[in-house]
């Protein structure tokens, strides 16, 4: 159903949609209008047979859902940047548990300094937490993804992270599709949990593990995200199937066909560089985009696929890690062993900086006329850092 509504409401639609049986609820913008949204459809009654649970924090939150997902619960929440800094002792349980949780996080920035506006720092802080990791580049995609990530949590039996770029998307008004209860539902199976908290056949669970076991333990949760991958992929086929659209699936191609140069991003930064793009082809040069909408698990065989003829690979990343460069780039260098590809990391957007299309084209026209170091921070206002840390210097 075509609708104008705000991306934190297109979500809270769909999600419902998806017949949760529990959602805990704490504020934290910018993800505060998506549970705002959630409980007003429990409230007015549009969303039946859900407890929605008002608790005291991040960490409670996810201590909740994984009550609940354990007792064999569809189980729903959201967060963004210290939000999911607050819950991360219990973002490594469920997914230790092999709990099959779904969580947006409307992304923005860790502090300090505190900063409210959008980057991808959050939930690449978690890239290791044994989540799955889907990235929308759109809003629309944002509402597709959803109802994926329930199947695939589902099937799989491990939880699944939706990440939107916060207010970027989530507070953007624009025409969605947004899927009926009835296509949801001829969509999502009905959930069968591998695992249930039975009092009348009682077990423990997350119990102590010793050194005679944990290894495999990690093994298997390390197999079975592998093995994820398969269902990330048949789960988009089997969406546009259902909907007409392609959305999700691990990494999706834009006129990469001969491209020398190709920009690989996540998020809604892929629909400025593709305009970019188009503006650039028509002009001659060679050059195409990959958007990566699976960070974990990694597409390691379909990015190497993607990008075996280009000559030069530029990694755009709204994170890094501090001292060493980007995080999405190192495994990029993983699909990239052997091809003989250059490749160069582009750090930008952070905490919310705008990323113009002519920023972006100067820095990739630079590129391919005459290289670029290895790592470049865009717009970086140099002149102000050197000042300050020549100050500091002499101050000791």
């Amino acid at each position: 159903m075509l609708k104008q509504v705000e991306g934190s409401r297109a979500v809270a639609e769909v999600v419902a949609a998806c017949r949760p049986e529990v959602i805990c609820a704490y504020p934290i913008s910018p993800q505060t209008h998506i549970v705002e949204g959630l409980s007003q459809l429990v409230k007015n009654g549009d969303l039946l047979g859900c407890e929605f649970i008002n608790v005291e924090s991040e960490f409670s939150a996810m201590s909740v859902a994984i009550g609940a997902s354990a007792t064999g619960a569809r189980t729903y929440t959201a967060t963004a940047s210290q939000g999911l800094l607050y819950m991360v002792e219990a973002v490594y349980n469920a997914s230790g548990l092999g709990l099959p949780i779904v969580m947006t996080i409307a992304n923005r920035a860790i502090g300090g300094p505190i900063n409210i506006w959008n980057d991808h720092s959050d939930s690449m802080s978690q890239r290791d937490s044994g989540w799955i990791q889907l990235y929308a580049e759109s809003n629309q995609e944002a509402v597709d993804l959803h109802v994926q990530a329930f199947r695939i949590a589902e099937e799989m039996s491990l939880p699944v992270m939706v990440c939107m770029d916060g207010f970027i998307l989530t507070h953007a008004f624009e025409e969605i599709d947004i899927p009926t209860q009835d296509e949801v539902g001829a969509y999502l199976p009905t959930f069968r949990p591998r695992q249930v908290l039975d009092p009348g056949d009682p077990v423990s669970i997350g119990a102590m593990v010793g050194p005679e076991a944990f290894m495999e333990v990690k093994y298997m949760a390390h197999a079975r995200m592998i093995e994820s991958a398969d269902h990330i992929a048949r789960a988009a086929i089997d969406f546009k199937e259902a909907f007409g659209r392609d959305s999700g699936g691990l990494v999706r191609s834009y006129k990469i066909e001969r491209a020398q140069t190709v920009v690989i991003a996540l998020g809604s930064i892929l629909g400025t560089l593709k305009d970019l793009i188009d503006q650039m082809q028509d002009e001659g040069i060679s050059i195409g985009v990959v958007g990566i909408t699976s960070f974990r698990p990694f597409p390691v065989n379909e990015l190497r696929d993607a990008l075996k003829n280009c000559k030069r690979v530029i990694v755009l990343e709204k994170a890094f890690q501090t001292g060493i460069g980007g995080i999405v780039t190192e495994d990029v260098d993983r699909s990239l062993r052997g091809l003989g590809v250059e490749r160069s990391t582009l750090i930008a957007g952070l905490g919310g900086r705008p990323i113009s299309t002519q920023s972006l084209r100067s820095y990739l026209v630079k590129a391919i006329d005459s290289g670029v170091e290895e790592l470049t921070f865009l717009d970086l206002e140099i002149d102000t850092v050197e000042s300050e840390l020549a100050r500091e210097r002499n101050s000791r």
